[in-house]
């Protein structure tokens, strides 16, 4: 069995709690309820929160898929470069957001989303893992084989090579003997 890489998992938790905790913030906010300016709070939070938790980080091993849009935001992540890069930092970053969007029933459920992306985030700390951005690739693909000078002209299935029919253009090299018979009467 491989090693579990659990910052992949607080990446995409911690998205789903910014997106729930702007909701639930939205929702108080709209509706005015009794301590609002937590439901405003929980706006900004989840905007950060989902700016900061949008580019996935590379993995360790295997093939590493970036969301769509996410380069002008991985470059905006690694400018700041251990502040983002450690898991450490980020689970107390999250944590400590997390706290005052607890005071509100509206945004509570995006404050205990949080609080569990932060433990998740500790524990791929505690495990040495670190954020590594996706960058494009520089590599241009190699170009097709050598060995194929020109696709296939006919559909499969198709005669061995020796039994293929020749060019036109050479009549006499063109006509050949059917190995196999095809009538009844012979000549």
């Amino acid at each position: 069995m491989g090693k579990i890489e659990w910052a992949m998992w607080a990446n995409e938790q911690a998205l789903a709690a910014g997106l729930i905790l702007l909701t639930g913030g939205i929702v108080g906010v709209a509706g005015l309820f009794r301590g609002w300016e937590f439901a405003a709070y929980a706006i900004a939070a989840g905007v950060f929160v989902c700016l900061l938790e949008y580019p996935r980080g590379k993995k360790n091993k295997g093939t590493s898929v970036e969301r769509t849009g996410q380069y002008c935001f991985t470059v905006c992540v690694k400018a700041f470069g251990p502040l983002t890069r450690n898991y450490y930092v980020r689970a107390f970053i999250h944590a400590a957001i997390a706290v005052p969007a607890g005071f509100m029933l509206a945004t509570v459920l995006g404050c205990v989303c949080l609080g569990i992306a932060s433990l998740i985030y500790l524990g791929a700390a505690i495990r040495g893992e670190q954020w590594e951005p996706i960058m494009p690739r520089t590599e241009t693909r190699k170009a097709v084989g050598e060995s194929i000078k020109q696709p296939p002209q006919n559909p499969p299935p198709r005669p061995p090579a020796e039994m293929r029919r020749k060019r036109a253009e050479d009549l006499e090299g063109a006509a050949y003997d059917n190995p196999i018979k095809v009538s009844d009467y012979e000549e």
